[in-house]
């Protein structure tokens, strides 16, 4: 008989995000950079997990994301991708040109949670199937996450309402429904 374990996520909205340490591609060469929630502070973060390297709907998110990494930058935020794949096969895929499905230019690093700690702490791993679930969060410079988002492996994320709510988030202020930048907040 096979026993199923349940992991509570340690990530919640309002309360400091749970740390990580993960090597990243961002030395594509060598493979031996790493990144750390404390590399992070200062910055906003959009830290996102998808299921697995060299599939369908992940590099039509990844690319989406990099062709907007200076809307991002702009703001002062900076993007990171995890799955439960190697810097390995992150490299390789990098290394695919987009015609090919490979993500071929992404300008922003990939970060292995080989180890799937990560994905179980921000509450995203599918244990049964041992990938982690489309899970997006923003953590604001003093650590703190500020939003969470989840969704089923079948659906990508929108570049322009994660854009949204950063930046809504970065007004401190009150934003009403379907709000945009350089709309009213509410006054209370």
């Amino acid at each position: 008989m096979s026993e199923s374990v349940t992991y509570v996520s340690k990530a919640k909205v309002g309360k400091p995000a749970p740390d990580f340490k993960m090597k990243t591609t961002a030395d594509l060469e060598k493979l031996s950079s790493t990144a750390s929630l404390a590399d992070y502070a200062g910055k906003w973060l959009v830290l996102f997990f998808y299921p697995l390297d060299f599939t369908f709907v992940c590099p039509t998110e990844i690319t989406a994301l990099s062709d907007r990494i200076e809307d991002f930058t702009s703001i002062g935020a900076e993007v990171l991708g995890v799955s439960i794949d190697s810097v390995f096969s992150h490299r390789a895929w990098l290394n695919t040109p987009r015609d090919q499905n490979g993500i071929q230019g992404t300008a922003y690093p990939l970060a292995s949670d080989i180890t799937k700690q990560v994905a179980r702490d921000y509450g995203v791993l599918v244990e049964e199937a041992g990938i982690a679930l489309r899970g997006l969060f923003i953590i604001d410079p003093s650590g703190v996450l500020q939003y969470a988002v989840v969704n089923n492996l079948n659906i990508g994320r929108s570049v322009d309402e994660t854009l949204r709510v950063l930046e809504g988030l970065q007004t401190g202020g009150l934003c009403p429904a379907d709000w945009k930048p350089g709309k009213k907040l509410l006054n209370v």
